[in-house]
């Protein structure tokens, strides 16, 4: 599988109870529809051979044969499939019954993993038919060939990097400490749970916490496939409850009662990169285990049966984006609020543009003030206009103070700015960076020095994406006493503005803020043309939403430059073509690599998510690293 994907499916077939020549056509009928799909892993229910519902008749030496005939056929089927295939039946061994998954693979059985933990309450007996396995492994012969069995098995794919299969079964997973959680330390990235779950109202819900639950703990992915219509209903309704999880994600559910086979991609490497980054998956974990090798070729899948979501920081729906928009307003509020005790500081100093980041910042700081509460007066918001501010932004900024009851100052500086350059000698005609960074730097000295008169503190405003770019004068807005803004990415700046607007019960703040959201990115350090904003910050280096898209994938997983490339291409087909996620990602990387020695040196601030450059925490990377590695790659496809 391309790019460290592999495909599985959770299958239910509609079975005859104890027709176990029935139910191998059935299982054969799905694996063939699943190897046509380029699936790598299919995971049958537990006891789908012979039926979960078989009651007394799992004491039938013709049942118990039927059902290992069946197996053997099975896996021969499996010769000519580049898949693994997970079905469960009785087996007997030792004169004790066992609830077992086999696991097929190139023609062979690979192995038997008993059920560990016995159900024996409420509607469950399984303990009058079967008895708990066991953690050692031992050898039993099925057909002509000498097959492992016990607990403490792994299987092992040898040409699919990071592919280790841990099997459990049904109620395993319900215990307080499942077999699947050794199985992780032991080094499994793939757990499959033969299940035959039966339903009864609101199961649903605990059971889908639980799979997505555990694949979160584990870091792992989780496929978990449920018994259905087929089983016997002489007490029980099973609604064949297929689920398939990734990191306390779920990436496919069935609908109930339907026996549907749910299939989806699951990322290996975003497993293994979790795992490195948390450092507490130790090889102790491995001893005892057995380890069974099998190989496949893998399929090559041109599109990925997973949803590539182009805004990885911003929730799809409206309820989970109100949420985490109140709550990163209320994360960011209170580090600043806690910074302004602290310091037993009156007063804040923000600049404020008539921007998407300063109009951010401010709230939050208005925010702050209300909890410790102060007077808003006392917040001393500072307009600079210069040589490229619009009259737009100029208004929007003067009406966002007024409706947010803050002190608001104006101070031009292009005089100041007009002076500096004729004493270092720079012509105002020439347009250049030394033209640029003089009014950022100019900027930050007055909110400094104002600060200073009033004996408060400049909270700054640059937020992530610029950060990760350096899209940012160096001891210019780059520099503040606390930025609020710091690890929140431009495109979630957006919604934090938005959502501030849709709840603040104010019609013409609300207005102002839209307006300022309709306004285009900009430093406005270029004269205006015809009035309007000459300098779009995304015609320079690029559009926020495929450099956020870049940064989250980079910094959260990890990924090579071919992966993220092949990601962007699917979540943003249709928008951008594959020459200009090209582009931008080469920009992408040049930048994050160049310009680190500014983030080695930034100011406090709060942490809002999974995602942060503080030089203090997330992101210790030295400024002199080089890119050639990444770039190398990017050439090269």
């Amino acid at each position: 599988m391309k790019e460290g994907y592999i495909r599985v499916s959770a299958a239910t077939p509609k079975i005859r109870v104890a027709d176990t020549a029935h139910n191998k056509e059935q299982l054969l009928q799905i694996m063939k529809e699943a190897e046509a799909e380029g699936v790598e892993l299919l995971v049958f229910p537990e006891l789908c051979i012979t039926g979960y519902t078989c009651g007394d008749l799992f004491l039938q030496t013709a049942l118990l044969e039927g059902a290992k005939a069946a197996l053997l056929e099975l896996a021969e089927a499996t010769g000519g499939m580049q898949m693994a295939v997970l079905a469960g039946l009785p087996f007997e061994w030792e004169g004790a019954l066992y609830n077992v998954a086999a696991v097929l693979c190139g023609g062979k059985v690979l192995g038997l993993v008993p059920k560990m933990n016995i159900p024996n309450y409420s509607e469950f007996y399984e303990a009058r038919h079967f008895t708990g396995g066991f953690k050692k492994t031992v050898e039993v012969t099925l057909g002509e060939e000498k097959v492992p069995f016990g607990g403490k098995l792994l299987f092992k794919c040898e040409n699919i990097p990071d592919f280790t299969l841990g099997v459990e079964i049904c109620e395993d997973v319900w215990v307080a400490c499942p077999p699947s959680t050794f199985h992780a330390l032991a080094g499994a990235t793939v757990i499959a749970n033969l299940s035959a779950s039966d339903e009864t109202t609101g199961k649903d819900i605990y059971r889908s916490s639980l799979v997505s639950g555990q694949s979160a703990r584990l870091l792992s992915a989780y496929i978990y496939a449920d018994a259905g219509e087929g089983e016997s209903s002489t007490d029980l309704v099973f609604a064949a409850h297929n689920l398939i999880a990734e990191n306390g994600t779920v990436l496919a559910e069935a609908e109930r009662f339907q026996n549907q086979r749910v299939t989806a991609d699951v990322d290996l490497e975003r497993l293994r990169s979790e795992r490195r980054r948390l450092g507490t998956f130790t090889p102790e974990g491995r001893e005892n285990y057995t380890v069974v090798p099998f190989r496949l070729e893998g399929h090559e899948k041109p599109l990925l049966k997973r949803y590539i979501d182009p805004a990885p920081f911003v929730p799809d729906s409206k309820k989970d984006r109100d949420k985490r928009c109140e709550e990163i307003l209320s994360i960011q509020s209170m580090g600043l609020k806690k910074r302004l005790e602290h310091t037993n500081c009156k007063c804040a100093v923000i600049g404020i543009s008539g921007g998407l980041d300063s109009t951010l910042a401010l709230l939050v700081t208005a925010r702050a003030f209300d909890m410790l509460g102060l007077d808003r007066t006392q917040i001393q918001a500072v307009t600079m206009p210069c040589f490229g501010t619009s009259d737009r932004t100029y208004q929007n900024a003067v009406l966002l103070t007024k409706k947010l009851g803050v002190t608001l100052m104006e101070v031009p500086i292009q005089k100041a700015v007009l002076q500096h350059f004729s004493d270092i000698g720079q012509n105002p005609d020439v347009h250049d960076v030394t033209y640029e960074n003089s009014q950022a730097r100019e900027r930050t000295q007055v909110l400094m020095d104002v600060a200073n008169r009033k004996n408060g503190m400049v909270v700054g405003t640059g937020d992530l994406s610029e950060l990760a770019l350096g899209w940012a004068t160096y001891n210019g807005d780059h520099m503040s006493m606390y930025g609020v803004n710091a690890s929140v990415p431009k495109t979630l700046v957006r919604h934090l503005v938005r959502y501030y607007a849709d709840t603040c019960m104010d019609e013409e703040l609300s207005a102002v803020l839209l307006d300022v959201l309709d306004t285009p990115v900009s430093p406005e350090l270029l004269p205006p043309e015809d009035g309007k904003i000459a300098q779009k910050t995304e015609d320079i280096v690029g559009p926020y939403e495929l450099h956020d898209f870049f940064l989250y994938y980079i910094l959260r997983f990890g990924y090579r430059p071919k992966k993220i490339y092949e990601l962007a291409l699917q979540a943003f087909a249709g928008a951008y073509d594959k020459e200009t996620i090209l582009k931008w990602l080469k920009t992408f990387y040049r930048r994050f690599f160049s310009q680190q020695f500014k983030r080695s040196c930034l100011p406090d601030g709060p942490k809002v998510g999974s995602v942060a450059v503080s030089p203090r925490g997330d992101l210790r990377m030295p400024s002199d690293a080089c890119a050639g590695i990444w770039l190398e790659e990017l050439e090269t496809m």
